[in-house]
């Protein structure tokens, strides 16, 4: 998809698009692009299902289209058929910039006020205070590894970026551009002399150093991954020794006893904060209003964070989930994700004093796909 991924500059300010005043009758069907797992209908489970109940509540019947990268989710909100998207931090900007996706009245969103602060008003979900969406799950990129193979628990992420690592030949990592702001991350504590401040905002110098670490990690990487369950099986047969991954991805690994652990090693890590937004042109926007409040009641959100395998955005959800469920995903420990680096659209300005020299979108994807060859 990465054909589909390259932007034009974006301008200083979003499209005025216009954002809905109320909430009426419900136009009795609902369009959605979501990542799997996000809008479950009995059908994978019956035992899980919050689509059906939140039809018979509001007469609106969801169908939903499935998209495997945030390339492939921005690409099919283009074409203006679907209501409303699960956006993460990557496709964000380009949705808002682009047009695609109007801006949210968060005042017809009933439990608005239960989402977790630190999830609201952030670089990658809203402009200038306006918001375009509600937070609906988050989580951390992880280092995740096999302790029979690595007996000392990491501390740093050299053990997938150092060409003489005892991981090398068996590293994972993640298959998207967006993957960049993990080398920048790295470089950040490890090359000061760059001055990485944001690992989204990358001027040339930067940029390049992320490249040229990317490549040096290119033969020591043994599987990229888009797909969650292609890396739990790559794990679970001693493919994979180290790399970045989801708690969920670890919870899975170790529910079939697989040697797996997670940390956060000293650098910090990338994370993602994924965004209900509607579109710009939706045929059914009452309904897609009745589903971003339906889908962060407390109740929904439990189901939701625990079948996906998430953070929820409203900590009311830990009173519907297992025990232990919201202390894994650090639910309520804002310091955890302080030192997380949510996924951001990169684009030409920096939002500093070096003003639009830093490297947008379209050159992180094709640099991306020179970097794997």
């Amino acid at each position: 998809m990465a054909g589909c991924s390259g932007e034009k500059d974006e301008p200083a300010t979003p499209p005025a698009v216009p954002m809905q005043q109320d909430v009426g009758q419900g136009e009795g069907r609902l369009d959605l692009v979501v990542w799997a797992g996000y809008a479950e209908n009995g059908s994978n489970d019956r035992r899980v299902d919050w689509v059906t109940p939140f039809t018979r509540a509001t007469g609106c019947r969801v169908e939903t289209k499935v998209a495997d990268t945030s390339d492939s989710m921005v690409a099919l909100m283009k074409t203006g058929r679907y209501d409303g998207v699960s956006a993460s931090g990557d496709a964000t900007l380009r949705l808002i910039y682009g047009g695609t996706v109007a801006p949210v009245n968060t005042g017809l969103l009933s439990g608005y006020d239960d989402i977790a602060k630190f999830l609201k008003n952030q670089p990658y979900n809203s402009v200038k205070g306006q918001m375009y969406g509600v937070p609906h799950g988050y989580g951390a990129n992880m280092l995740m590894y096999r302790t029979d193979k690595l007996q000392q628990r990491p501390t740093s992420w050299s053990v997938v970026w150092d060409k003489n690592s005892p991981a090398a030949g068996h590293v994972v990592a993640y298959d998207s551009p967006i993957y960049i702001a993990d080398a920048a991350l790295y470089l950040k504590t490890h090359r000061p002399e760059l001055k990485i401040d944001d690992v989204y905002a990358l001027d040339q110098k930067q940029f390049d150093a992320a490249i040229a670490l990317l490549k040096q990690q290119r033969p020591n990487v043994n599987q990229y991954w888009a797909n969650y369950l292609d890396e739990l099986q790559s794990f679970k047969s001693a493919d994979n020794y180290a790399g970045t991954a989801w708690q969920m991805t670890a919870n899975l690994a170790l529910a079939q006893k697989s040697p797996v652990a997670t940390t956060i090693p000293a650098e910090g890590a990338t994370g993602w904060s994924d965004t209900w937004m509607i579109s710009s042109k939706a045929q059914h926007p009452h309904c897609m209003y009745k589903w971003m409040s339906w889908i962060t009641q407390p109740r929904v959100q439990a189901q939701v964070a625990q079948w996906f395998g998430e953070a929820p955005a409203n900590p009311k959800a830990c009173a519907y989930t297992a025990k232990g469920f919201c202390a894994t995903y650090h639910v309520g420990d804002p310091a955890f994700y302080e030192r997380l680096a949510f996924w951001r659209t990169p684009v030409k300005d920096c939002g500093d004093d070096r003003g639009s020299k830093c490297i947008d979108y379209s050159k992180w994807a094709q640099a991306w796909t020179q970097i794997k060859g």
